[in-house]
């Protein structure tokens, strides 16, 4: 069975906001999208920090080049090429977040 790990509390991550957090050794950007937590790798196609990028809707631009995914996905609007890993999430009843830190299943990663 997956193993997850906790990483933060749901109120240090603001609704529409996103926050860099350590999974068991792993750079994983956490983003709250009208309460609901998504996980992607914390680095774009070009190395940038995605964590540190603005979140619109489910689309977060990386701050150094301008390279958007989707949160929900990891998966680039502008072409299905571009990706990073996304990694499960879960919320515990006292808030807290757990990621998994191997990427979901749905990438060829």
């Amino acid at each position: 069975m997956a193993r997850f790990v906790p990483v933060a509390q749901a109120g240090e991550i603001p609704v529409g906001t996103g926050r860099v957090v350590d999974a068991d050794g792993i750079e994983v950007a956490v983003f709250n999208v009208d309460g609901v937590f998504h996980a992607l790798e914390n680095a774009c196609a070009s190395g940038g920090p995605i964590g540190e990028g603005t979140l619109r809707g489910f689309v977060v631009t990386c701050p150094w080049d301008g390279d958007t995914y989707d949160v929900r996905t990891g998966v680039s609007p502008a072409s299905d090429a571009i990706f990073v890993k996304h990694f499960p999430v879960r919320v515990g009843r006292d808030g807290t977040i757990s990621v998994q830190p191997e990427p979901t299943d749905d990438e060829d990663l």
